[in-house]
């Protein structure tokens, strides 16, 4: 959530930066709602004010049925300043957070490609891992789709096995940035989830349980940012890491050719994300660490990639900044999203009222929040699968997997 006073202040640079995000909002709107609703508090302060005065002294008869007529309409003028907050806060929530300056303008064919690291394995005439996997029995979507429906997969034999150790893989190399593993719930309350910024707008993806009233994480920063609502952190103990493994949840609604076969695009995956508390300062710094570990674990498993900067208008609301890895697929000869990471400045933290007290000022300030992939797991798997496999249909496992495997390819006699 933007900080109300900011968008006073600043309300062009507002409108600019929601124009680049693609958002239909009608700011001069919220600040005529916003003037109401201070005009409100005002004429509300002011009639207590007459109500205190003439309280302290002992008030003849006609001054008493003023006080009873004031004690009236300040009942009645709450009632409407409810109403205004409750409107002039939906209306806040309705507005992304802005992008950083230097974010590229555009929509989602607009991103700028940073750099492209690897060499592309030389294969000839490549499978997709569509075929892989059904040749090596690691992936079954059509006993997936008679259990659950489409856009299912049971993940069986050496690429469940996979799975666990790209999980101990990742675990262990960042462990190193001191973050802090976890497994966090996979459902959280409308609080929780509204407060992250992926319900106001945008929210048809979300899997919502009416009965309990809880929603299921679509990827599981949604549960660790709210870890932290309403406290307050010592400014010593930022930036605040964490890395974390869960199953997440995706409608995933839409056509995507292809991509409604396999593990691709499922409604259930399996994921490692990194995510950071720290202070505005170091915001910048933090998420351009985190890319870099991206990258770091990509190297290390060998998989070709390009790093992408994303533009103004493909960013989700709560982004400031994004950047994604896409890993190469020669059994698709293309590149396709294997990672992002964002910097979502105070915009969630503002609705979480997440804080740290600045050590210099002894003031509290709103934290910012970093959130970025380690793995998307069932993608990480689908990136071995089409470049390490052999022209005699194995699958060769990344040196950096092996040890906790102990064996190093994957075939059947």
């Amino acid at each position: 959530m933007l900080d109300i006073k900011f968008i006073r202040e600043n309300p062009e640079k507002v409108k600019e930066g929601v124009a680049k995000k693609r958002a239909n909002i009608d700011i001069d709107e919220l600040l005529k709602l916003d003037k109401e609703h201070r005009d409100l508090i005002f004429k509300i302060d002011s009639l207590r004010a007459e109500q205190n005065r003439l309280s302290q002294k002992a008030p003849n008869e006609e001054e008493r049925k003023h006080l009873l007529n004031i004690k009236k309409e300040i009942e009645s003028l709450g009632q409407d300043l409810k109403i205004e907050e409750e409107k002039l806060n939906n209306f806040l929530r309705q507005i992304p957070n802005l992008p950083l300056f230097e974010t590229p303008e555009g929509g989602p064919d607009d991103f700028v490609v940073l750099r492209e690291v690897g060499e592309k394995p030389a294969i000839e005439k490549p499978k997709d891992y569509i075929e892989i996997a059904q040749n090596l029995d690691l992936i079954d979507t059509e006993r997936a789709t008679k259990v659950s429906g489409s856009r299912f997969g049971y993940i069986k034999n050496e690429a469940a096995l996979l799975e666990i150790a790209l999980i101990q893989f990742i675990f262990e190399a960042v462990r190193q940035e001191n973050f802090i593993p976890i497994i966090p719930p996979v459902l959280i309350n409308k609080k929780s989830m509204q407060g992250m910024g992926y319900l106001d707008r945008g929210g048809e993806e979300v899997y919502h349980l009416e009965k309990d009233d809880l929603y299921l994480v679509g990827t599981s920063e949604q549960s660790i940012g709210p870890m932290h609502q309403d406290e307050i952190f010592d400014e010593k103990d930022l930036p605040k890491r964490y890395v974390s493994f869960s199953s997440c949840f995706r409608r995933e609604a839409g056509s995507y050719g292809k991509d409604v076969r396999g593990i691709l695009r499922s409604h259930q995956f399996d994921k490692v994300e990194m995510f950071s508390f720290t202070r505005p300062a170091d915001s910048i710094k933090e998420h351009n660490l985190f890319l870099s570990l991206e990258e770091k674990l990509m190297r290390e498993l060998g998989i070709p990639y390009r790093v992408l900067k994303i533009a103004a208008g493909d960013l989700g609301d709560p982004a400031a900044a994004k950047y994604d890895i896409e890993a190469w697929l020669p059994g698709q000869n293309q590149y396709r999203e294997t990672h992002s990471t964002s910097n979502t400045t105070d915009f969630q933290a503002r609705r979480l009222n997440i804080k740290y007290r600045n050590s210099i000022t002894q003031k509290t300030e709103f934290v910012h929040m970093i959130n970025g992939t380690a793995f998307a797991i069932g993608r990480a798997i689908i990136a071995i699968l089409e470049n390490y496999q052999t022209k005699t249909g194995s699958v060769i496992v990344p040196e950096v997997l092996r040890k906790y495997l102990g064996f190093s390819e994957i075939k059947r006699d």
